[in-house]
C-alpha cells in the first residue's frame, strides 16, 4: 500500500467517524445498536428515585429536548439572517446592552477553565428573552418572515416562562406542555421548518 493510499484510507476513516457522530447526535443509529445499553444505564441511574419522580423527569426531558432544539434554531435563524443582511460583523450591531451582557457571560465562562463546552459563539450567551429583543431591534431584516413584532414578543415571553420552569427543574402542568408544543409548531410553520 502506497503512502497516498494509506493517507486516503486514514482520511476516509476519520471522515466517517466525524459523520457518524453527526448522525448519532441526530438520533440516527450507526453501527451496533447502543440504545439497549443506554436504556439500561438510564434505568440504573434513575432506579433510586420514586416511580412518579422518574416519570416526571422523563416527561420533562422531552420538553427540554424540544426547547433545546427550538432555542438553538432561533439563535441560528438570527445569526444566519443578520450575517446575510449585515455582514460578518453583524454581532457588533445588535443592541449594546445585550452584546455587553453576552460578552460578560462569555468572559465568565472563559475564566472558568474547568467548565468544558462551546464558548466561542457570543449569541449563545444572550438570554432567551434577548433573542426577541434582537429580532425587534433589527425588524427590517425579519419582517418578511414573521407576522409582527407583537407576535414574536408574546410567544417568546410565554415560552421564556416555560423555559425557566424547565431549566430550574420545576414540573409544568400538561396544559403548559401543550402551549409550549403549540408555540413551537407555530414558529416552525411560520419560519418553514
Amino acid at each position: 500500500m502506497s503512502k497516498k493510499d494509506l493517507r486516503d484510507f486514514l482520511f476516509r476513516g476519520l471522515l466517517f467517524e466525524s459523520e457518524a457522530d453527526e448522525f448519532k447526535r441526530a438520533g440516527i443509529e450507526v453501527g451496533a445498536r447502543s440504545s439497549e445499553g443506554e436504556e439500561a444505564l438510564l434505568k440504573e441511574s434513575l432506579a433510586p428515585f420514586s416511580l412518579r419522580r422518574r416519570n416526571d423527569a422523563l416527561e420533562m426531558a422531552r420538553l427540554y429536548a424540544v426547547l433545546f432544539c427550538f432555542e438553538n434554531e432561533i439563535r441560528d435563524f438570527i445569526r444566519e439572517r443578520l450575517e446575510e443582511t449585515e455582514g460578518p460583523n453583524w454581532i457588533d450591531k445588535i443592541p449594546r446592552k445585550i452584546r455587553q451582557q453576552a460578552e460578560n457571560r462569555r468572559n465568565t465562562a472563559l475564566n472558568d477553565s474547568w467548565l468544558e463546552g462551546s464558548k466561542s459563539d457570543l449569541l449563545g450567551y444572550a438570554n432567551f428573552g434577548h433573542l426577541a429583543e434582537i429580532i425587534i431591534a433589527k425588524w427590517e431584516h425579519f419582517k418578511d418572515l414573521l407576522p409582527s413584532q407583537h407576535w414574536i414578543q408574546q410567544r417568546m415571553d410565554e415560552l421564556e416562562k416555560s423555559r425557566n420552569f424547565i431549566a430550574h427543574n420545576r414540573m409544568l402542568l400538561p396544559s403548559e406542555f401543550q402551549r409550549l408544543y403549540m408555540y413551537v409548531r407555530d414558529w416552525n410553520r411560520v419560519i418553514g421548518l
